[in-house]
């Protein structure tokens, strides 16, 4: 029995002790972000090669309905309508991914899923909307995209760019691109839906600006011609000085050792 006139006892946190709590949950915090951060990054890499994957299989499909042949990656590129991901009305119009090529082939959705590491709709904001609808995905477009006629010298010249080439002649479609994570740096990045070899396919000996790009944590996911998706990482990179963006501020450049065009070429 409490006597009168008394109170009961009182607990209550010092200030130290809640600058101790404070100071431990600031610790527990800084210590699960990453992992947090590390595993929506996986995820979205997940989601992206499910993406590539599909715009690969697409292409599949559309050889087998065209006799083998792939799809053009720019059909009558002079004229500037037509890309691989859409068509467009005018030269100064954004592409309809909804006429596009491969819509047949894209399932209930008939549209390119957008990689979520890719930032379309901030990039459309600044640059117009330049390629919309390719969801920052880029197409061999220099050896797959179209029909090459080959020389012993080893250059090459575009006989039709309304047809991509013909499955059969990719001598190593495991090792050949189809398409991979691009994007391209100019005053800033902007969307891009060629992947651009090491060399120009035309001019061997000049070398294009770059377009993968390694958004996923550093690396790039590629779709290759057999249909395996793989994760590469960036070995190299270069700037032509003609365009105003540098590419390695952007992680835009090439992977693999050897500085030729074995992964984008058919031989």
């Amino acid at each position: 029995m409490r006597r009168l006139g008394t109170l009961p006892a009182r607990t209550a946190f010092t200030l130290i002790e809640v600058l101790v709590v404070v100071g431990i949950i600031a610790l527990l915090i800084s210590l699960l972000l990453p992992g947090v951060s590390a595993a929506r990054s996986q995820a979205k890499g997940i989601v992206c090669r499910s993406n590539i994957r599909q715009i690969q299989l697409a292409n599949r499909y559309y050889a087998e309905d065209h006799n083998g042949v792939y799809c053009p990656g720019a059909s009558d590129f002079r004229n500037n309508l037509h890309r691989w991901h859409g068509t467009r009305d005018h030269p100064s119009r954004p592409f309809d991914s909804t006429r596009g090529p491969l819509v047949p082939y894209l399932g209930p959705e008939r549209a390119i899923r957008q990689c979520p590491a890719f930032p379309a709709d901030e990039i459309a904001a600044e640059s117009g909307g330049f390629e919309r609808g390719n969801g920052g995905y880029g197409y061999n477009n220099g050896f797959v995209g179209v029909q090459l006629k080959e020389y012993a010298s080893g250059e090459c010249a575009v006989a039709n760019d309304r047809a991509g080439t013909l499955a059969d002649r990719i001598r190593q479609p495991t090792e050949t691109i189809m398409f991979t994570d691009t994007a391209f740096a100019g005053k800033r990045l902007i969307e891009y839906s060629f992947a651009e070899p090491r060399f120009h396919p035309q001019f061997p000996t000049f070398r294009m600006d770059p377009s993968i790009h390694f958004r996923h944590r550093k690396h790039a996911n590629v779709v290759w011609c057999d249909g395996h998706v793989s994760a590469e990482r960036r070995t190299f990179t270069w700037s032509s000085g003609l365009y105003r963006g540098d590419p390695n501020h952007f992680c835009i450049g090439w992977f693999g050792r050897i500085d030729d065009n074995r992964f984008f070429d058919l031989r």
